[in-house]
């Protein structure tokens, strides 16, 4: 029986590895993305097969959050991690500012076990000699969260001033095409044609 159990622990991880390798990990994704938009976005290159957000435990109502995106294979995962990490990703028609890396086994949150592998948990009394490690471990953790929260509020700022740039480029753009369309529609394109003799293609 425990040599049955063993060897399925050695499959499941097994299939860990395999899935591992054509899995991306992207962080600074805007708390509003859904799984239904990152296969969209992700569409582009390749086809997503799962997708999976990862709450944000420190700030988990207005901190940006990160998300696990399983591809068909290995190359369309190293392709996606390339082209976002070089080129502006796209959400929704416009870029945003997501970073992307090969996912590692430390990141999913239902990984197997190694095989063989128990974990042990137990209260350290002040008498223990680990206490002094449990405290300087406790202190170092508070002052970790803190930094995380520095960082997330900086973040969440520049993050609205992107969105306040691409929403007035967004505006800028659409008073152009309505401009352009205006000329169109009142002649004035074809009475500076015939001033200037120029020729206007039909579209």
């Amino acid at each position: 029986m425990e040599r049955s159990s063993t060897t399925q622990q050695q499959r499941e991880c097994a299939d860990f590895e395999e899935k591992l390798k054509r899995t991306v990990y992207l962080d600074s994704l805007s708390p509003l993305v859904t799984v239904p938009i990152l296969k969209t976005a992700l569409g582009q290159f390749g086809v997503v097969v799962g997708a999976q957000i990862l709450p944000n435990y420190l700030d988990p109502k207005n901190a940006a959050v990160s998300a696990l995106v399983e591809l068909q294979n290995e190359r369309q995962a190293v392709n996606t991690v390339t082209e976002i990490n070089v080129n502006a990703f796209m959400i929704a028609g416009m870029p945003r500012p997501v970073r992307a890396r090969p996912a590692v086994a430390e990141m999913f949150p239902d990984r197997p076990a190694p095989p063989g592998r128990r974990i042990q948990c137990y209260w350290i009394e002040s008498n223990d000699p680990d206490w002094g490690v449990a405290m300087k471990m406790k202190q170092l953790a508070k002052k970790h969260a803190a930094e995380a929260s520095y960082l997330q509020k900086y973040q969440r700022e520049e993050e609205e001033k992107l969105a306040e740039q691409q929403e007035k480029a967004l505006r800028s753009n659409y008073s152009k095409y309505e401009l352009i369309d205006k000329l169109y529609d009142d002649k004035t394109t074809e009475r500076l044609a015939r001033r200037y003799n120029i020729t206007i293609a039909d579209s």
